[in-house]
């Protein structure tokens, strides 16, 4: 943008699985006749000469030459169509016009409203209803949500949250955690072509004043208020930032099922470490909800028995080294490490990022270490300049103390672990008594 504000013409250049994605996004942005130029997918590991052919062959979209496309881009004058660009009308009515339920809930469900499940039409009565869970006012700005950096956010109020939780099942006294996670400002339906999902964790008193489940089957489908609260998170986060449409605006190559539902609480009764929000400031009688960005990658064993840490060394060496994990520990294993002499989360943290490791070639050939993480070694950012400059067959760290959180969670049946993607972007800790 600053090349063509200073009078430099630009052509941008794609990936021709994102042919549609871009359309749409230049025309989000009043710009549906920016030149663009495309190449095949996949990049990266390709050579240098596989790479050049790209160049030398043809534009998988246009079908002519790449080249003749990039010159034409860069030299053909503006057009009337370039110049005027394209404005939209943001505001939609409020409501529907009434119809028949059947016809309502298709309507629905061709508008890409639905995660593809029956839901519960939000009618006025049932929105009214809903609004009763939180003190704010139904006009009131809860935040703002894009479905990727590259499109605009979207502004939302308590009503259209309310309207959402409605269609998910939820019932009024989840509407603060609803409303806590939508103010967040992450999204529980991310673009990334990597196929995320984000994670809810509530801690604090609600979870039992909403009956949330943190014992036996935390992650089945065996709470209902565990079960519409993800989903109401899923569904707010696609309609409240402009969709969330495969190809489109969602780009996920194989999806996750997280993005269904994906919210639990913390078993603080049955832990003997402090609760998550503890550790991050809160006071153990506060209510809060934490936002954790990954859900791609999930590993699972039993322990700690006397080989744990072979286990969790490999366990770690697994995780991809661009997200670090969520431990969730059953409370059976988290006593199991209180009993070997591990009193703290922080203990565990600590032994995970030092034990987590890689040979650096095994670390550099991962497409997105190459793609994320080297840009921050070439700038010279600690650990990763380190990481790329090792040798082949010398072991480097993955993650950081600050990257990795440890969760108790389960019914103590089965002494259970899982590692499950999930960074702890920035402030992921949201105060829920704030929207009761």
């Amino acid at each position: 943008m600053d090349l063509e504000q200073g009078g430099v013409p630009t052509v941008s250049v794609h990936t021709h699985t994102f042919a549609r994605l871009v359309g749409s996004v230049a025309r989000a942005n009043g710009m549906p006749t920016v030149r663009q130029c495309f190449v095949p997918q996949p990049v990266v590991g390709k050579s240098p000469a596989e790479l050049r052919g790209y160049i030398e062959g043809d534009d998988p979209i246009t079908r002519r030459p790449f080249m003749q496309g990039v010159l034409d881009g860069l030299t053909a004058p503006l057009s009337d169509a370039d110049r005027t660009g394209l404005s939209f009308e943001r505001s939609t009515p409020r409501l529907l016009p009434p119809d028949s339920e059947d016809t309502l809930h298709r309507l629905f469900l061709d508008n890409n409203y639905t995660d593809c499940l029956p839901i519960v039409l939000p009618t006025e009565a049932r929105v009214a209803a809903m609004l009763r869970g939180t003190r704010h006012a139904p006009d009131e700005i809860v935040g703002r949500l894009r479905p990727t950096s590259y499109r605009e956010f979207w502004e939302f109020t308590v009503e259209k949250v309310a309207v959402n939780a409605v269609m998910a099942g939820a019932r009024p006294e989840y509407l603060p955690v609803i409303l806590a996670l939508a103010a967040s400002g992450m999204t529980a339906r991310s673009s990334s072509t990597t196929s995320f999902a984000t994670l809810a964790l509530v801690n604090g008193p609600i979870r039992r004043e909403i009956g949330m489940n943190a014992g036996i089957g935390v992650f089945g489908p065996y709470n209902h208020a565990n079960a519409t609260i993800g989903r109401a998170y899923g569904l707010l986060s696609q309609n409240l930032q402009g969709g969330s449409v495969p190809g489109d605006t969602y780009m996920g190559s194989l999806g996750n099922s997280y993005n269904y539902t994906a919210a639990f609480a913390e078993n603080e009764e049955e832990s003997p470490w402090e609760p998550y929000h503890v550790q991050r400031g809160f006071k153990p009688e506060d209510s809060t909800v934490s936002v954790f960005f990954g859900g791609w990658y999930t590993l699972a064993g039993f322990g700690p028995r006397d080989h744990w840490e072979q286990n969790f060394r490999r366990a770690l060496a697994a995780c991809e080294p661009f997200i670090a994990p969520m431990l969730v520990l059953d409370p059976l294993v988290a006593r199991g490490f209180v009993a070997r002499g591990i009193e703290t989360k922080q203990q565990l943290i600590d032994w995970c990022a030092r034990n987590g490791r890689l040979p650096a070639g095994e670390y550099r050939d991962n497409q997105w270490v190459q793609t994320l993480l080297k840009p921050k070694a070439v700038a010279g950012i600690a650990p990763y300049a380190a990481n790329f400059a090792a040798a082949d067959d010398a072991d480097v760290p993955l993650f950081q103390p600050e990257d990795i959180s440890i969760v108790v969670a389960g019914g103590a049946t089965q002494p259970a672990w899982r590692m499950i993607a999930g960074a702890a972007r920035g402030v992921n800790t949201h105060s829920i008594d704030a929207w009761r």
